[in-house]
């Protein structure tokens, strides 16, 4: 089964409304309110140096771009 674009946008739109107030909940209401907030705040901070570190490897990884002026010699040599 497949669902077309309105529908998903719907399921969507509804479940973020649904974790924006069970999210309130939890750090407004709940009892354990401060450590909801802490575990927030780490997972953010992670996903960010997560995503710094996965560009970091890119960047060792990943051999340079060759020199422009070889790239236009060998773009006329294969003609």
């Amino acid at each position: 089964m497949v669902l077309d674009d309105k529908a998903l946008g719907y399921i969507v739109l509804i479940g973020s409304l649904l974790g924006i107030g069970f999210y309130f909940y939890l750090v407004f209401m709940s009892p354990q309110a401060r450590m909801v907030v802490q575990v927030s705040a780490f997972l953010a901070v992670a996903a960010v140096l997560l995503i710094l570190a996965w560009i970091g490897y890119t960047l060792i990884t990943t051999p340079p771009p060759l020199p422009l002026e070889d790239f236009v010699e060998e773009a006329s040599t294969d003609e």
